[in-house]
């Protein structure tokens, strides 16, 4: 069967979210709930993707940018479809967009306990980079 790469859209939700649920190495937070989802699709058109196959979701990646850099988020297949590109086509549909978008560079975050994770992004040619530290700090809601 053939497998389509498309822009994501807010009605991906509910089975985006179950695929990436059932991925190991993806991690959820309230940051990824429908309202902010559709707000980071807004703020960044055309820029995440899903892999479909028939009326299935067997891939997604958010994808977005700050004006500078631009960010890869979530990329997920499901373990059936693995080993057959569809995250490789996934990313270089994330990558053209971010390039036609004036973008020039591309930052992603892995858990470091996500070793089949690191493995990928080398594997396709991304560098670790081990001379930087994330820090992060939660928001009180309004």
């Amino acid at each position: 069967m053939t497998v389509v790469i498309r822009p994501m859209t807010i009605t991906d939700f509910d089975a985006v979210r179950a695929l990436w649920t059932s991925c190991e190495g993806v991690g959820l937070n309230d940051a990824d709930r429908p309202e902010a989802l559709r707000a980071y699709l807004v703020r960044n058109p055309g820029m995440s993707f899903v892999a479909q196959e028939d009326d299935a979701i067997v891939g997604a990646v958010l994808c977005g940018h700050d004006g500078r850099r631009g960010y890869l988020n979530h990329l997920a297949v499901s373990p059936a479809h693995r080993y057959q590109g569809i995250a490789r086509r996934l990313v270089s549909s994330c990558l053209a967009a971010l390039k036609a978008a004036g973008i020039g560079k591309c930052h992603l975050f892995i858990f470091s306990s996500n070793q089949d994770g690191q493995n990928f992004w080398q594997k396709i040619g991304w560098e670790l980079r081990d001379d930087l530290a994330v820090a992060s700090r939660t928001l009180s809601p309004e």
